[in-house]
């Protein structure tokens, strides 16, 4: 048995009190099997003059223990270890010990990665922080809280605050073509959540889900956690193709308004297509509108959701681009028919979204804050592709960009093994490359990588721009 003094030692530094940290020291060597069951501990008299401390701290001490069961006092006898150890020897971490199948794939996943540093590479697909109005957020969450703090304490509608859910809804038919009520928005956490409602509520293991190749991962992560066989769908110069020898769906994943990663938007052709499938096979279709509200070049077509007269398509939207990252507030426009399962898998996995944010996002949108910062900002956003281009143009004619006409990023593509050549020399220099590579599901079929501009300033992008030409040139 290790001497009570040495265990002992090693809390001294700590700020709790002494009677407590003997009490976590004998409770710790009990378990722990230092301290056998039946063994007599030392008298609380010998046991304080060992330590340097009160008689009464080692009384305090014995009682606690004795009350939780873990000693035994006799009046006369002493005090004896009443339990048995209840923990294993330790033994070296095994990986992934005890995952489920689901669980391994999801921490096979990637999903949790480092988060570049926003506005100085091209690794961010991020908004400019600067851009946003602080001032008037914090304004905003004041009065909120002034007027209402005791509401926004308390447990709220998992479907999400009504105000919020009018404000979107008039937000959506008026700017993106969406049809939809209030009371078919189910307000999330992020869209990645929304995702993962879908793929939990619409999928069976073994169920086919079409992904577009290339794609977000994040959408592949979930399917696949869900046991769904995801099917590789090529994306061209219209988007998603979904003509073509195809296994049966249950579910269609796509970003038609600005596919990620490539930036292509669906041609109305392929979205009447698509519709087409969905019916043809009874298929859900769950519409990301990734960066849907970024338009640079021209009017962007209506969401998809909008052209469905069958009740098939689910649409993702997010303010994670247009207002900022952390604010987790994402939504789902969903046929009324799932509202109710919706409604009760959102309760049951983590209850709601903050209120008082809810609440000031409401007030924004409403009071004409959120479509000012959006076209004053969509305006800086479209300087900066066009210097980027402009620059690229410049310093890299290797590259040739595919479609920028919206979004906080441009897909560019390379000659064959530009890759392999160039991405790792970049990113040690800190140029932020994300090779198109990475979001293939399939072989890929084209070289390139994801430049992130929306968070940097003239001045980076510029300097971003010489360093990846410098390189290119000289190797």
């Amino acid at each position: 048995m290790p001497a009570l003094p040495t265990l002992f030692a090693t809390q001294q530094a700590s700020e709790l009190p002494l009677h407590e940290q003997l009490v976590r020291t004998l409770r710790g060597a009990i378990l722990a099997g230092h301290l056998p069951q039946h063994s007599r501990l030392p008298a609380s008299r010998m046991l304080a003059g060992d330590l340097g401390v009160s008689r009464s701290t080692v009384e305090l001490a014995y009682g606690r223990l004795e009350a939780e069961g873990y000693l035994v006092r006799k009046v006369g006898a002493g005090s004896f270890v009443a339990l048995a150890a209840v923990c294993p020897a330790p033994r070296p971490p095994q990986s992934a010990a005890g995952l489920s199948r689901r669980g391994q794939e999801m921490a096979a996943g990637g999903a949790c990665h480092d988060t570049p540093h926003v506005g100085t590479s091209f690794a961010s697909s991020q908004p400019d922080s600067r851009l946003f109005p602080h001032a008037l957020w914090g304004r905003l969450m004041q009065q909120q809280w002034r007027q209402q703090g005791e509401r926004w304490m308390n447990y709220g509608d998992p479907q999400g605050l009504p105000e919020l859910r009018a404000a979107i809804s008039s937000y959506l038919v008026q700017s993106r073509g969406v049809v939809c009520e209030p009371d078919q928005i189910l307000i999330l956490t992020s869209s990645q959540q929304g995702i993962l409602l879908a793929t939990q509520l619409l999928i069976d293991t073994g169920d086919t889900v079409w992904v577009e190749d290339p794609g977000y991962p994040g959408a592949r992560t979930a399917m696949e956690s869900a046991g769904a066989r995801v099917h590789p769908v090529p994306v061209d110069g219209e988007g998603l193709n979904p003509l073509g020898q195809h296994p049966a769906p249950r579910l269609i994943y796509t970003t038609p308004a600005h596919q990620y990663p490539l930036g292509v938007p669906m041609s109305l052709t392929r979205r009447m297509a698509l519709l087409r499938e969905a019916e043809r096979h009874g298929a859900w279709i769950l519409e990301d509108d990734y960066d849907g509200e970024y338009q640079y070049d021209q009017r962007p077509l209506p969401a998809l959701q909008g052209l469905d007269n069958q009740g098939r398509v689910i649409y993702v939207g997010t303010f994670s681009k247009v207002l900022f990252g952390s604010l987790r507030l994402a939504y789902l426009v969903l046929p009324r028919p799932l509202m109710s399962a919706f409604c009760q898998a959102r309760a049951a996995f983590d209850g709601h979204s903050n209120q008082l944010q809810q609440a000031v996002t409401a007030d924004f949108i409403r009071a004409g804050h959120f479509a000012t910062h959006l076209r004053q900002s969509r305006l800086i956003y479209q300087s900066r592709r066009d210097l980027l281009l402009a620059e690229l143009a410049s310093h890299c004619p290797q590259l040739t960009p595919i479609h920028s006409g919206a979004g906080l990023q441009c897909a560019v593509l390379l000659p064959a093994g530009g890759e392999t050549r160039w991405t790792n020399p970049a990113n040690a220099r800190g140029i932020g490359l994300r090779p198109l590579g990475q979001f293939y599901l399939g072989e890929p079929n084209l070289e390139g990588w994801l430049l992130g501009f929306g968070a940097l300033d003239n001045q980076t992008l510029r300097q971003l721009c010489r360093q990846l030409g410098n390189l290119m040139k000289s190797s």
